[in-house]
């Protein structure tokens, strides 16, 4: 018997942020591996959940997190080997610093089913819960997320960083004409992503120089990520939904 993995972000801490979606698969899961940040009123919820394993796998300060995330991969393939309905669950969102990519890996290089589900991220939960907004007309005209252990490489993520571009679908080529204007790669991997989390959401892979060639334009809400990080979208296809992708060559 094989089971499933949902990597599932519980949002800022607290409990009213938690998703629709993921309130409803931790009621429906048989295992939850939670981490240190997912919050206190959260943690106390799992924890009356009747018929659950809930198992505390957060790093601890100091702690080796290589040594932990083997432990993690461990139990998510024992349980789901055991054809057990699995929660990782992650404190904010999962693609934010939550080493998103390592248990993907680990999930496709064991071909187990899995699925992410997004959180709400302390990025914008915590400045709008201030009275901070992140844009503003005049003000600032985006914003940049780094680790507090990377400030000193800010010069680096120009070259290998990822930029997402909101609101980009109808003006794709213009904006992948203006990115290699200021140095981008023009091979540089891109994903537009169309309707995101819609049941009809739609991602089209390119390159930055086929954004300057495209002839139509996107439906409308969508987005562009631009960056290495593409690459994973294209590999995992096979596991999280080859009707949802197209590789289109421009």
């Amino acid at each position: 018997m094989r089971g499933k993995v949902y990597i599932v972000g519980a949002g800022p801490g607290n409990f009213e942020l938690l998703t629709l979606k993921a309130y409803r698969i931790l009621n429906e899961a048989d295992v939850i591996l939670y981490d240190r940040l997912v919050g206190e009123e959260i943690e106390s919820y799992i924890k009356s959940l009747r018929d659950k394993e809930v198992i505390y796998v957060g790093k601890e300060r100091g702690e080796k997190g290589e040594r932990r995330q083997q432990e993690i991969n461990r139990l998510m393939k024992k349980y789901a080997s055991e054809g057990k309905v699995v929660v990782r669950l992650k404190g904010g969102d999962p693609g934010v610093f939550g080493r998103l990519a390592e248990e993907m890996e680990f999930l496709f290089q064991n071909n187990i089913p899995f699925e992410v589900v997004p959180g709400v991220s302390s990025v914008n939960a915590a400045p709008v819960y201030s009275n901070i907004p992140l844009t503003h007309p005049e003000a600032g005209f985006g914003f940049l997320v780094v680790s507090g252990r990377d400030t000193r490489r800010l010069s680096e993520l120009a070259k290998s960083g990822t930029l997402v571009v909101l609101m980009g679908g109808c003006t794709a080529k213009e904006v992948a004409s203006n990115l290699m204007e200021s140095g981008i790669n023009p091979e540089t991997e891109v994903a537009v992503i169309e309707r995101g989390s819609f049941e009809d959401q739609r991602v089209t892979f390119s390159t930055v120089r086929g954004l300057t060639e495209l002839e139509n334009d996107f439906t409308s809400p969508a987005l562009i990520v631009v960056g290495g990080v593409v690459k994973l979208a294209k590999k995992y296809s096979r596991l999280i939904g080859l009707d949802k992708i197209r590789d289109r060559k421009i």
